[in-house]
């Protein structure tokens, strides 16, 4: 092959524009944290725009920008490339460190560019801040004279060796075209270069850690040749996601926005299509301050037909322009006529798994109706980076672009689906949550105590990020210090959801139950009395949610099944911990403590024979739970986390633990067992990790019990079926083994009030009414029990010999009742009939 000099290269690449040239417009952009919609920064709190510059805050190593709407090819044999960037150092005594640019991050398992933001390695090039230019391990001779204002421009073009690129770097006076120093002909493999481009300070740096780096600032960046693509669908921003409810008739969105400037607008607007296919504006929100948040309330949304929305934004810039942005989705129909309505469930989200392209292109093709995701949406480190507790504006930043992850993952499935988001301890900064009803524990080190480490606006940001879209909550009384509550209900399709926060009113346990040396939340002696820690005034959810159940149980007005979401289930199931399944006897984080609470809220769950789908222990279950007897009470099904960094197991097996009543097909470790808090459960299915795990970051996730679960609830016969995906199956071919062992399950809803009845009441027989719900009352006044039947008739069950009950008989939606007073168990007339 004939080369071309390299210098008539040079002038082509620098001449020839074409669709995938890119240059920055930082000039152009007012202040602010975010860079742009084209740029993911590493870590995003360490850069700002200022006077048309992107600034690097940060002394610490390998802090860079990414750019996302362009990057290399992956087959660049025949191809080449030009990337400049003018740069300058920042003000500081550090002689130590670099600047310039990472070529070909790529994320070596997956290839996805989105990965290579977090985990890819490239080839670093660019300035060394003793003035020496460098591509990889090359080192030019000569320095150049000041680094307070360079133009770095490196040119890649084939070589005359197949397979291998050489290239050029180049450093020019700002501002001129005087070229201070060259490093050339620096040959590398094509293959390698194939990937993301960024900017940055420090990649270099040995090992990754450590501070005392230089700073340095960054501006007309451009990027071009034939061997650069575009990738529009990856900007991200500046509307980055929205998530929405619908209930009753009143839709809540919220628009989750970057960190924008002052001088930017600072509201939203939401439009939706009429009928005939024209945009109306709905309403207009204002950009929360601190989380950056604009959350609409729609209300008399026309829910019996699926309607078109945009969220619109006015970006502004320095030179005066301004164009609206539109982030658009669907607002579907409230399915009240379909068969059945499917809600996806998750937990425990690490970038282990980002972009999570697999488990949401499976998701999609299973097409659920709800997204329930039941907490630790994020982990303190995500991103890596670490984690800032103060100042609170810091720490809002830092959470962000870790939650921000996440919404970018999920927001094409958002976007068209109501999203319910329970944040639990690590959305919040805490290895656990004790919430002690919102008292400030003093600091991370005292949060098993109770309460919250993290300040209450951080806390209350952290909600808003996540909540603020729910319906509005039963009693919106704010906790301690502020801090607020959502926990309230949802209809949609005629199912009734519960949303608890089960770690906001619960007791910590250090210097009340501990008497153990250790962690105060995790008991080990064999010994240990369970009784020992179900002292009375421990709390669990809390009088205010309690309250809230019992409503919600006898309320059955535009519902025909209830479930409750939470960030965990009413038992401690998981006995092994850790990488090295640790053997715990008791764990005080599991919602089985403190037991008397525990037993509280399955009692109040079970008088709306409600079942109960969570998330948090890491470990897939199924378990019918017991208050006095086993299977007394109702059915919850745990998911399994979208990426288990820290695997729990369920193995009494493995103990000789005693077990009764193993159901089909006898799989390990089900039956009917106490925990290790004496809390009785009879356990129907278990997703327990592999005990060997292959290799790669996604197989080994698979190996630990990761994946999603899938709940399908069916109105019309009152079916529950549970089903549990493996992370890396495919749905469009789903195999039998592609479940974990146990599932799919299907219930009744009626299986979720298990107690043996001493009786029943009279047979009661409805005409000109189908489907009536039933309330019975016992002679207090006190719901026993409420559903909604299947069919014309019913014979109450009842569970006291002697008492006397209230049956109160019709349909909430038509506010028609009859009521039936003084009945007993055994005794004459032995049918009732109701005419309406």
């Amino acid at each position: 092959m004939t080369m071309k000099p390299l210098s008539l290269l040079l002038l082509i690449s620098a001449f020839s524009l074409n669709a995938a040239d890119f240059s920055s417009s930082f000039k152009n952009t007012y202040d602010r944290v975010w860079l742009g919609e084209h740029y993911w920064a590493n870590p995003m709190e360490d850069w700002r725009i200022r006077d048309g510059r992107a600034v690097c805050l940060s002394n610490g190593p390998n802090r860079n920008v990414h750019l996302l709407t362009h990057g290399l090819k992956e087959d660049p044999a025949e191809a080449s490339f030009s990337i400049s960037v003018r740069l300058g150092i920042e003000p500081g005594p550090s002689k130590k460190g670099s600047a310039g640019f990472l070529i070909g991050v790529m994320d070596s398992e997956t290839r996805d560019p989105r990965a290579s933001l977090l985990t890819g390695k490239g080839l670093v090039a660019g300035v060394r801040a003793d003035g020496k230019l460098f591509i990889g391990k090359a080192v030019s001779e000569k320095t150049v004279p000041s680094l307070r204002d360079l133009v770095l421009s490196l040119d890649a073009s084939p070589s005359t060796s197949k397979g291998s690129h050489e290239l050029s770097l180049k450093a020019l006076a700002g501002g001129t075209e005087k070229e201070l120093v060259r490093l050339s002909s620096v040959p590398v493999q094509s293959a390698t270069l194939s990937g993301n481009l960024a900017i940055g300070c420090n990649a270099d740096a040995p090992g990754g850690k450590g501070g005392g780096f230089a700073r340095f600032w960054f501006s007309e960046w451009k990027v071009a040749g034939g061997m650069v693509e575009t990738r529009p669908g990856l900007a991200f921003g500046p509307i980055l996601y929205a998530m929405h409810t619908l209930s009753r008739g009143t839709l809540k969105l919220t628009a989750q926005m970057p960190p924008l400037g002052k001088k930017e607008a600072g509201s939203v607007r939401l439009d939706a299509k009429d009928g005939s296919g024209k945009w109306r504006k709905q309403a207009v929100a204002p950009i929360d301050p601190l989380s950056r948040t604009a959350t609409f309330r729609v209300k008399d949304w026309k829910d019996s037909r699926d309607v078109p929305y945009r969220i619109a934004f006015e970006q502004r810039r320095k030179d005066g322009s301004a164009k609206e942005r539109y982030f658009e989705g669907v607002i579907r129909k409230d399915p009240v006529d379909k068969k059945e309505v499917v809600v996806a469930g998750f937990t425990g989200n690490k970038a282990t798994v980002f972009p999570n392209s697999k488990l949401v292109e499976n998701v999609g093709i299973v097409n659920p109706d709800v997204l329930f995701f039941s907490g630790d949406q994020i982990y303190e480190d995500v991103g890596g980076y670490g984690i800032h507790r103060s100042p609170v504006d810091l720490a809002v930043l830092n959470y962000l672009r870790k939650i921000y992850l996440w919404g970018w993952a999920f927001r094409d499935l958002m976007r068209d689906r109501p999203t319910l988001a329970l944040p639990d301890d690590h959305d919040v900064y805490q290895g656990n949550i004790w919430g002690a009803a919102g008292r400030d524990c003093g600091g991370i080190k005292g949060h098993a105590k109770g309460g919250f480490a993290m300040h209450e606006d951080f806390v209350n940001a952290v909600q808003r990020t996540q909540t603020a879209h729910h319906p509005a909550p039963f009693d919106p009384t704010p906790v301690e210090r502020g801090i607020g509550v959502y926990y309230g209900d949802m209809i949609y399709g005629r199912i009734g959801f519960a949303i608890l926060e089960d770690r906001k009113f619960k007791s910590g346990p250090e210097g009340k139950v501990n008497d153990w040396k250790g962690r105060p939340d995790h008991v080990k002696d064999p010994n240990f009395d369970p009784a020992s820690v179900d002292k009375e005034g421990l709390v669990l959810l809390g009088d205010r949610q309690l309250k809230f159940l019992r409503h919600f149980a006898g309320d059955w007005k535009g519902t025909d099944l209830k479930v409750a979401l939470s960030q965990t289930i009413f038992c401690n199931l998981a006995n092994y911990h850790g990488g090295g399944q640790q053997y715990i006897v008791a764990d005080l984080d599991s919602n089985g403590w403190p037991q008397a609470g525990r037993n509280r809220a399955l009692a109040e769950l079970r008088k709306g024979f409600v079942f109960h789908y969570a998330g948090d222990q890491h470990l897939a279950s199924i378990v019918r739970h017991g208050i006095d007897d086993w299977g007394d009470a109702g059915f919850s099904f745990c998911v399994p986390s979208i990426a288990a960094g820290y695997p729990r197991s369920w193995r009494p097996d493995k103990e000789g633990r005693p077990v009764r009543n193993r159901p089909a097909p006898g799989l390990p470790n089900t039956g009917d067992y106490k925990d290790g808090l004496d809390n009785k459960l009879s356990v129907f299915a278990i997703g327990n990790p592999a005990k060997e795990n292959r290799k790669g970051r996604l197989n080994t996730l698979h190996d630990k019990a990761s994946g999603f679960g899938i709940a399908r609830f069916n109105a019309k016969t009152g079916s529950i079926k549970m089903e549990c995906w493996r992370l890396l199956f495919d749905a469009a071919n789903p195999r039998p083994e592609d479940q974990f062992p146990g599932w799919p399950k299907t219930i009744r809803y009626t299986d979720n009030y298990g107690r043996k009845p001493v009786g029943h009441l009279p047979l009661i027989k409805v005409t000109g009414m189908k489907n009536p719900v039933i309330q019975v009352k016992d002679s207090k006044g006190e719901l026993v029990y409420a559903l909604r039947i299947r069919g014309d008739s019913f014979r109450p069950p009842v569970f006291e010999k002697e008492e006397a009950y209230e049956v109160k008989v019709g349909d909430p939606d038509l506010d028609s009742w009859k009521t039936l007073r003084s009945l007993k168990q055994g005794v004459a007339p032995f049918e009732k009939i109701l005419r309406f």
